[in-house]
Formats: structure tokens, C-alpha cells, sequence
């Protein structure tokens, strides 16, 4: 006779969110200056803000300090003038941070089900 599985004692639930944004980050080095980087802008923002929510039920509030700024920098509606160069070493290192939230954040479950 078969136990039943354990539930896990947490969600993974930044896993997603994490992996596209830094994908979108990375294939968003090549278009860096060109009229589809406004969709970028708005991708990059959105899983950035969608990261701040996950990572706050997790109560993990030290990913704010990395989240907030990528959602300022690729802000859609208010764009800030960076240069080509830094705006790319920026790419690099947000994909960094949405790779280590998507890694560590880890949401607990509900146990009252």
C-alpha cells in the first residue's frame, strides 16, 4: 500500500517570471535602439513588478533592492536616456538578478487545504 505524497512546504512560484525576463533581457541586447525595444521596455517592467509580488509573499523584501531599479530603468512610460553601452552592461546584469530571484525566492503554500 502507497503513502501519499507529501506536499511540498513550498511554491517556486518566481520560476517563470524569473527565467523569461532574463531571456527577454538577453535577446533584448540585439534590439537595443531599435523601434521593437519599446516592447522590451514593457516586458522587462512588467516580470520585474510581477518578481516584486512574489518575492514580498515570500517575504524575502531584499529583492526590492534589485527588482525596483530594473523596473525604473525599463520603465515604458518614463524612459531614461542611457547610453547603448551601459543600457547593454545593464541587460547583463538585470538577467543576473532575475536568474537569482527566479533561483531563491520560494512562496510558502497554503496548508489549510
Amino acid at each position: 500500500m502507497s503513502r501519499p505524497a507529501a506536499q511540498p512546504a513550498f511554491n517556486r512560484t518566481a520560476l517563470a517570471p524569473g527565467l523569461l525576463g532574463a531571456i527577454v533581457l538577453i535577446a533584448g541586447v540585439a534590439l537595443v535602439g531599435s523601434d521593437w525595444y519599446l516592447y522590451v521596455r514593457y516586458a522587462v517592467c512588467i516580470l520585474a513588478l510581477i518578481l516584486c509580488v512574489f518575492a514580498g509573499q515570500a517575504k524575502q523584501w531584499w529583492w526590492f533592492a534589485g527588482l525596483i531599479p530594473i523596473a525604473v530603468v525599463w520603465n515604458p512610460v518614463w524612459p531614461l536616456t542611457i547610453d547603448d553601452l551601459v543600457l547593454r552592461g545593464l541587460h547583463i546584469a538585470g538577467a543576473v538578478v532575475f536568474v537569482a530571484v527566479a533561483v531563491t525566492v520560494k512562496v510558502p503554500t497554503d496548508q489549510r487545504r
